[in-house]
């Protein structure tokens, strides 16, 4: 949907892109790196059938998350 503007789900072309944010309230999409250290988290959403994707934008925070949580098939 990020790059299509097209629901997977239903075809539909209505997509919400909702924002990552950081704020006080609780009503945020993040995932934390560290102290006082986030990586914001996109959510796209159909209108329709209310299918959704969340994507994480920006390539460091991607780097971050590796480096953070590393991939686990590799501990045997």
């Amino acid at each position: 949907m990020k790059y299509s503007n097209t629901c997977p789900k239903c075809a539909s072309t209505e997509i919400l892109k909702i924002p990552g944010r950081i704020a006080s309230n609780g009503g945020t999409n993040f995932i934390v790196l560290g102290f006082l250290k986030y990586a914001k988290v996109t959510r796209y959403v159909c209108e329709n059938c209310g299918y959704s994707e969340e994507w994480i934008d920006r390539k460091s925070d991607i780097e971050a998350l590796k480096r953070k949580f590393g991939r686990k098939d590799k501990e045997k």
